[in-house]
């Protein structure tokens, strides 16, 4: 029933020319570990969980010890939440910016020790010494890897202030979603209040697919703009997740790097005009556009020199 696998680790997907462009784990990576999870974690049964770093998880009660002898009988997709169904419990995971998970056919019997090591929590799902199972791990210095345990995923806070998942809106919907606001297209799009599913990767793709601005108002888009919105968001997340969905991790990394138009690819032609692909920096990250194909040829002010985007 549970084919045997080797170590096989899933998160941050692509290397990027920056460091701060595109290493967190969207929907279609995210769908790609739950379908993962779904052939080789369902119907085995919790037998330990090791906390690592007290700081990934969120909640106190119940203990994460009453997962153990539960059985995992499913695993969903929240926006960018994964979520195991154990029988009356539910152990969420955000895997924030740097996030990995990885799993062992064997993992190691002894209990992991806290310290320098990038592991935040082991799943073990069989005997000690024997069991399979998975590890979540978290690089950077920067935490932000979250661990909930709870009856139900509704009482996630970021859970439950989710907007529309993103690949399950119509045209109408996202009409309604635009209406009125004031917000920078961009940010609409990659705030998960508003709309769940699409990351700063994603994102780039789908303005660009749809030849908009990242900088365009989303309440002023004309109907024939947001027509190709839409349709831009349904293409770019489902051939996404159609390239993730039942690969080898090894190419689970290639294939997204290699399926990104714009995103990450800084300096580099666009695939559509062959104009340069150019950046704009805000905080501590980074989104890419073509000038040709989505504001007219205009450059953008970067945000070390401007305050267009928060």
């Amino acid at each position: 029933m549970h084919p045997a696998v080797r170590c096989r680790v899933f998160g941050a997907a692509i290397a990027p020319r920056r460091a701060h462009t595109g290493r967190v784990p969207e929907l279609p990576e995210i769908a790609a570990i739950v379908h993962f999870l779904r052939e080789h974690a369902v119907g085995r049964t919790v037998t330990r969980v090791d906390i690592v770093s007290l700081a990934a998880l969120k909640t106190a009660s119940p203990p994460w010890t009453e997962l153990h002898g539960r059985e995992v009988r499913d695993v969903e997709r929240h926006g960018k939440f994964l979520d195991l169904d154990c029988g009356g419990l539910h152990l969420v995971v955000h895997l924030a910016r740097a996030g990995w998970l990885r799993w062992a056919d064997t993992l190691p019997a002894a209990p992991p020790r806290p310290g320098r090591s990038p592991l935040a929590v082991r799943v073990h799902l069989g005997p000690p010494g024997s069991d399979p199972g998975f590890d979540l791990t978290e690089a950077g210095t920067r935490k932000g890897l979250a661990v909930w345990v709870v009856h139900s995923p509704a009482e996630v806070p970021p859970i439950a202030q989710l907007g529309p998942d993103a690949p399950g809106l119509d045209r109408a919907q996202l009409g309604e979603l635009l209406s009125g606001r004031t917000e920078r297209l961009k940010t609409v799009l990659t705030t998960q209040s508003v709309l769940s599913g699409l990351g700063n990767a994603y994102s780039d793709e789908v303005l660009h697919v749809a030849r908009l601005s990242p900088f365009a108002t989303a309440g002023r888009l004309t109907e024939i703009e947001i027509d190709r919105l839409h349709e831009a968001i349904q293409t770019v997340l489902a051939d996404a997740v159609h390239r993730s969905i039942g690969l080898e991790v090894a190419r689970l990394k290639g294939e997204k790097r290699s399926g990104l138009r714009v995103h990450g690819r800084t300096g580099l032609p666009c695939p559509v005009c062959a104009d340069t692909i150019r950046e704009v920096s805000f905080s501590d990250r980074a989104f890419q556009y073509c000038p040709t194909c989505q504001t007219n040829g205009k450059l953008l002010a970067d945000r070390r020199r401007s305050k267009f985007i928060k």
